[in-house]
């Protein structure tokens, strides 16, 4: 069970995939001007993160043994997949969060932070509960910075901030402040 419970603090804030490793900033830099918005997209990517890593498990198991060269292309087709029954659930669900989402819905598809949970888990060797609590603490921490981001960048929205700064550059600033916040987790955990 501590492994577990390392496994999800790792994945969350330790090796945050987007401010630890820089994974996944199209969303994070595209859907992150709104908390609702940001909290949506969390949960779509939480989603596919932990069915990603489901099917990688059996792919891995049961198919690729014999044919480890197509792990890349059979990841690939996976989460595309995936994404796509996830846009018609939520187009289908919830017309306004799918206007909402935009662009950065489908994008998912292309999120580098999918397909690196594939490859981690894979790499690492991991069992089907541990890859699946890497996958939820790997979206809880997406979750997280979207939502972190978002709630700065509203409260932006109410002060005067000069014109030079306004904008991407702004964004790209808060972004690098707060992946060095993240860095002061990287001695949370010890293996002793």
């Amino acid at each position: 069970m501590g492994d577990l419970a390392w496994i999800f603090i790792s994945s969350m804030v330790v090796n945050n995939f987007t401010l630890m490793l820089f994974l996944g900033l199209c969303p994070f830099l595209g859907v992150s001007g709104r908390i609702d918005t940001a909290l949506r997209m969390g949960v779509a990517d939480t989603f596919v993160l932990t069915m990603t890593a489901v099917a990688v498990w059996f792919l891995n198991a049961f198919v690729l043994r014999s044919a480890p060269y197509l792990r890349l292309i059979a990841f690939i087709i996976v989460i595309a997949s995936l994404v796509q029954i996830v846009e018609m659930v939520i187009k289908k669900l919830s017309p306004a969060l799918f206007r909402a989402l935009g662009i950065y819905l489908p994008l998912i598809t292309t999120n580098c932070a999918v397909l690196a949970l594939a490859i981690f888990q894979t790499n690492r060797e991991y069992s089907l509960l541990e890859a699946v609590v890497f996958a939820i603490g790997s979206g809880a921490g997406l979750t997280l910075a979207l939502l972190v981001m978002a709630s700065i960048r509203e409260g932006i929205e109410l002060v005067d901030v000069p014109a030079v700064a306004k904008g991407t550059a702004l964004v790209l600033l808060i972004a690098g402040s707060l992946s060095l916040a993240f860095m002061g987790f990287a001695g949370l955990l010890s293996s002793s």
